[in-house]
């Protein structure tokens, strides 16, 4: 597998499967990694370096749950006038709490997820980039149930078709009681969201900044694991730089009674990076979501065909990505959202209440 500009061996395909899985939270993490995969810990590190300095790792980082620590979150949807489509997403993706910012071929044209802190009214965030945006109509879609979240890509060509039982989401965890953040965590929480030190001992670099041991790091990190705070450490990869070139949101129009089911079930495909029910609208009635990464837009396709010939068919339609505004993780506890509800949000909803 390749990109216009990058060609892979065997070893980059089976180390960048690997990564995205689970990376060692250990005194000596490349070591561990390194043997694993048949090289010695200085070979993987320089691999590693090398696939982040070409831009085929975007991030290796403590992945979190955005809803287990209290943060709100949305897939949001807006029409706006198709000349007006980039100026709208600009004015979006300002906000430090939108990730993903996508043009798609839809009437829908543009696509984003956003979260704010446990104290932000979502709603209201929500009604300020409507505003911002001069958007003609704005459609909410949080999620209702999440069936499957992470992007794993398959590089090697050798994983099973159909996931595993539990690699799905398991939605009793992150809803089970948990003992409240303490400033500790929080603190925590703020260095292992960031990329990893590209060095022999990464760990020793993050427990300094955090003001707690080593031992006390990885204690934490198997902690908050088993909590379900985080899902899991691993690295996000540039889809398109690994040669994952399309990508296709598709939605399905299914029966109330059978969104569950079907969910479950599409959830299992591993081509399949995120499922989810959101609610439905008079003009918007596909309860249930697909995110589906392939090499090309033809095996996006084929792969839905797959799943219609497993759950049945179902009204339903494609939308691929056809601009990328912004892709990146949501840094949590972080002051970048303080600064833009005193510089935007509340000028703004004071126009509006005004």
């Amino acid at each position: 597998m390749a990109t216009a500009t990058q060609t892979f061996d065997d070893l980059d395909k089976a180390l960048l499967t690997e990564l995205q899985k689970q990376f060692p939270i250990d005194h000596r993490p490349f070591q561990l990694l390194g043997e694993k995969l048949g090289m010695s810990e200085q070979q993987c590190l320089d691999r590693v370096a090398r696939l982040k300095s070409t831009k085929v790792i975007r991030q290796l980082s403590a992945i979190f749950d955005t809803r287990a620590l209290g943060y709100q979150s949305t897939l949001a949807a807006m029409r706006v006038d198709s000349s007006r489509v980039d100026e709208a997403a600009e004015v979006i993706s300002q906000h430090p709490g939108v990730s993903h910012n996508y043009k798609r071929n839809d009437p829908f044209n543009i696509w984003f997820t956003v979260a704010v802190p446990p104290n932000d009214s979502l709603e209201q965030v929500i009604q300020i980039l409507h505003t911002l945006a001069k958007a003609d109509e704005t459609i909410v879609l949080p999620t209702l149930r999440l069936y499957k979240i992470g992007v794993k890509l398959d590089l090697t060509g050798q994983e099973a078709p159909l996931e595993n039982a539990e690699d799905i989401y398991d939605e009793k965890r992150r809803m089970a009681a948990k003992p409240p953040l303490t400033d500790e965590d929080i603190r925590l929480i703020r260095v292992m969201q960031e990329d990893l030190p590209m060095l022999e001992l990464p760990y020793v670099v993050w427990a300094e900044q955090a003001e707690v041991t080593e031992e006390q790091l990885f204690a934490w990190a198997k902690k908050m694991e088993h909590l379900g705070y985080m899902r899991r450490f691993a690295a996000i990869l540039h889809h398109r730089n690994a040669g994952f070139l399309a990508n296709a949101m598709v939605v399905w129009q299914v029966p109330q009674e059978q969104v569950d089911p079907v969910g479950e079930e599409m959830a299992r495909f591993r081509e399949v990076s995120h499922c989810y029910r959101r609610p439905v609208y008079p003009n918007w009635p596909y309860p249930l979501f697909t995110m589906i990464h392939a090499e090309t837009h033809s095996a996006c396709m084929d792969v839905v065909k797959r799943i219609e010939a497993r759950v049945g068919q179902f009204p339903h339609k494609s939308l691929f990505s056809t601009k990328e505004y912004k892709k990146e993780r949501v840094k949590y506890f972080t002051p970048e959202l303080d600064r833009w509800w005193h510089d935007v949000g509340q000028p703004t909803l004071q126009r509006l209440q005004g």
